[in-house]
């Protein structure tokens, strides 16, 4: 026996069925019970995919925030990923915190996913390089890696009951494919089990998946936990093989499952297996035994090495997808005009679990001004693109005592009488990770608005309750209720006003006492203008200027999670201030702040567009360096991009009946796209950069009746050094087309290379009858830029 296995016997031996079951429900929202008399410590999660956030949801510790797990991805590079799970571990070894939750390998199956910005990618081998990359760095730190979510979890709407539906071919070739891959290649220490159903199951109770796959076919030895809040059973759950129920410290396991034990529902055994499983992870983190050494300090998330990092990892993933007459990169000369809300008001994450608290944003319309100097930059606001105003811009609030960025919380007792006022340096309160607001009959938050002169502003209140609130010229009390059934954390009911206030402005909201947690908060944000006023600002400027950039994107109301979108078209009258600033500029490029695929009906009339994703905290100085070519934007897009609402093999999320169909079977993404001879706006892999590429001969390796690897001569025959991944597609007879293998590769101007392309094995078998069965090695290689620009193709058999 080994040493782990000796100690972990016996730390199982010692303790009483109560203190094992103990052991299998969190202690609190992100932490694990301790159990000294076993040797086992406080384990300490945090979400994780954009930032180690830590043990709090709201108002945590501040960290650096990465690029969006698709711009990351568009680098089509396993040592990015990696850089990022090393840079992840670091930030983790700081905190103190033992596992982080991610990555997420759901698949970008349709585009109208709210959470697509947490994914790679809509294909399954991309998707599992880059997870299996991502693990190995992070676990190298000894820093556990949980992968997510297990399984068939590809949307938001009704994502706790829906039941998605699909058959064993489709979930073993597609859905299972990247768990797959990491769970081999990687073996991550955590997995997570969804909040869906698959194909009537809980994912949760899944013994088909849990036990059979991924523990017993797969010989996986790491914990299952659930996603928080999923499970819901105890019997069904604990015997499925989920390992741990989180949050904690309530659940459905506790003392109803020492009752299921104790009358035979439930073997003891079971609960063995379940805390062996927690206390190899333990083991593994460094706090079961003998303790983990943290380190003493690390580079600041604002520290010089940590920025330039961000930065590089944003725009080398940043994808070029129209330049018209070389207009990227930009000139050294000319003036600029930076037009649009989302230049002012950078969009650098999504909402949800994969929020943290950036040290700064630098935004798109301050970056390119430090990039090229103020006197060659003119910035211009553009239209509204929000309803809600989500939490306070940061930086727009401060405590009106001690001038601190953020707020003060003042609580009060049923005669008014102050039970306790301080600090927060955010502008939102979770009151679960508050205790020390609990016995407050009010909660008041007051802070002042940071402006350096007067302005319109939108100033209010967020959160679930009875609110007065106040600021210069106005009072009002309003009561606000829990928006739909999106939850208490991730959606809130907003109540805002505008109004023109001075510098120093103070502004306060008191909410009265809830008996249910809640998040509460401020908002405030400079006022929009009329469409009208913007655009024809707008428009001035451009006329005015050698080159227009205007800012366009999405918001965290329609990236996020728990809500899918209705539809890909920008918010707002975005697409209006486009065609306007295209009709009156020399040239215009357009920068789209997004993660998502986003419907372009200027797309003809503007000179190039520059596709920048969530670009984390160093989103202005990362898109400057694309824009004037000091880092070469080399992305290559990682989901297909519909040209019309309601193109593509899936569209809809929303279930019906409380079912969701995979009915397009393997078909997914740009295999369905291809099958279908569909052409949409920008294909799967598609991305120029700022050089030029011609491929020479290619040939094939084949043994065994198997493509073992693809070799290509490739040339960079433009005038800038550059990156380009050569990708392989196999399209087998009567079988959707698939990817099967990349290589990236860096030349200087004229170089030539010999391109070696790996292809993957397991993109070159069917799941048919119950077991895996090699295709035949017939059909086609295509050796492409994308799936839209096919350099050479192969017959597959020698």
């Amino acid at each position: 026996m080994t040493d782990l296995e000796v100690r972990t016997d016996k730390a199982i031996a010692t303790l009483g069925l109560e203190a094992k079951v103990r052991l299998l429900t969190g202690a609190t929202n992100f932490t694990l019970h301790p159990e000294p008399s076993a040797g086992l410590a406080e384990v300490v999660l945090s979400d994780g995919p954009t930032g180690v956030r830590g043990a709090l949801f709201t108002g945590g510790r501040i960290a650096c925030q990465l690029p969006n797990a698709t711009l990351l991805a568009q680098h089509w590079d396993t040592t990015v990923a990696a850089q990022a799970g090393a840079l992840l571990a670091e930030e983790a070894a700081a905190q103190r915190v033992h596992v982080v939750l991610g990555p997420t390998v759901n698949l970008h199956r349709t585009a109208l996913n709210g959470r697509l910005f947490e994914e790679f990618s809509e294909d399954p081998l991309l998707t599992g390089a880059l997870a299996t990359a991502y693990i190995n760095a992070l676990q190298e730190h000894g820093v556990a890696a949980t992968l997510k979510h297990f399984v068939a979890n590809e949307a938001e709407t009704d994502r706790k009951t829906v039941n998605s539906l699909l058959d064993e071919r489709t979930l073993r070739e597609v859905y299972l494919l990247p768990f797959e891959m990491a769970v081999a290649d990687a073996n991550p220490w955590a997995v997570m089990a969804a909040y869906n159903r698959v194909n009537g199951t809980p994912a949760t109770e899944h013994m088909e998946l849990i036990a059979g796959v991924l523990k017993g076919e797969w010989g996986y030895d790491g914990l299952v936990m659930s996603d928080w809040y999923a499970a819901t059973s105890t019997v069904e759950s604990a015997d499925a093989g989920l390992d741990l129920i989180m949050p904690g410290p309530a659940g459905p396991w506790g003392d109803r499952l020492v009752a299921a034990v104790r009358r035979g529902e439930v073997a003891e055994s079971t609960v063995d297996e379940q805390v062996r499983r927690l206390l190899r992870l333990a083991d593994r983190v460094g706090a079961f035994g003998t303790q983990r050494q943290w380190p003493s300090e690390g580079p600041a998330p604002d520290s010089a090495e940590r920025r330039e990092v961000l930065r590089r990892l944003a725009a080398g993933g940043m994808t070029v997808l129209v330049n018209r007459a070389s207009t990227l990169p930009l000139a050294a000369e000319g003036n600029i005009a930076v037009i649009g809300r989302h230049a002012l008001e950078t969009v650098t994450q999504g909402a949800g679990s994969a929020e943290v608290r950036p040290p700064h944003v630098v935004g798109i319309a301050d970056g390119i001004t430090q990039a090229l100097g103020a006197d060659r930059v003119t910035v211009v606001d553009g239209v509204e693109v929000r309803r809600d105003p989500l939490t306070a811009v940061e930086g727009s609030l401060r405590d009106p005592e001690t001038g601190e960025l953020g707020m003060r919380v003042v609580t009060r007792d049923a005669v008014g009488e102050v039970i306790e006022s301080r600090h927060v340096g955010w502008t939102e309160l979770f009151t679960r990770e508050s205790p020390w607001v609990r016995s407050a009959v009010t909660i008041e938050l007051t802070a002042e608005v940071a402006l350096a002169e007067p302005a319109r502003m939108q100033v209010g209140v967020r959160g679930r309750g009875e609110w007065t609130f106040s600021a210069p010229g106005h009072f009002e009390r309003v009561r606000l209720e829990r928006v739909d059934d999106a939850g208490e954390v991730l959606r809130l009911p907003y109540r805002t006003v505008t109004l023109r206030l001075e510098p120093g402005a103070r502004i306060t909201a008191v909410a009265t006492a809830e008996p249910e947690e809640r998040v509460i908060g401020l908002a405030a944000r400079r006022a929009p203008k009329p469409p009208a006023v913007a655009i024809g600002a707008a428009v001035r400027a451009a006329r005015e200027a050698d080159v227009a950039v205007v800012v366009v994107g999405l918001t965290p109301e329609q990236e996020t999670e728990e809500v899918d979108k209705l539809t890909l078209a920008l918010p707002g009258e975005q697409d209006a201030l486009v065609a306007a600033v295209a009709a009156a500029a020399k040239r215009t490029v357009v920068v789209v702040n997004a993660a998502t695929p986003v419907l372009m009906p200027w797309l003809d009339r503007v000179d190039a567009v520059l596709w920048a994703g969530l670009p984390g905290q160093e989103a202005g100085a990362a898109v400057a360096a694309a824009l004037t070519g000091e880092i070469e934007p080399a992305g290559r897009l990682v989901t297909t991009f519909p040209a019309r609402d309601g193109d593509g093999p899936v569209w809809s999320p929303v279930p019906v009946r409380g079912k969701v169909s995979y009915g397009e079977g393997i078909a997914v993404g740009h295999r369905g796209w291809h099958s279908a001879r569909t052409e949409p706006l920008f294909w799967f892999g598609h991305g120029l950069g700022y050089t030029e590429w011609a491929y020479g001969e290619a040939e094939l390796a084949v043994a065994d009746d198997m493509i073992r690897s693809v070799r290509v001569e490739v040339t960079n025959t433009g005038g800038r050094a550059g990156r380009e991944v050569v990708q392989v597609y196999w399209r087998p007879e009567a079988e959707p087309v698939r990817l099967v293998g990349w290589t990236g590769i860096d030349l200087e101007p004229g170089r030539t290379a010999s391109v070696d392309v790996p292809v993957d094995a397991r993109l070159l078998r069917r799941w048919q009858d119950g077991a895996w069965q090699q295709l035949p090695g017939t059909g086609e290689v295509l050796i492409a830029r994308g799936l839209g620009d096919i350099r050479a193709t192969l017959p597959a058999a020698n």
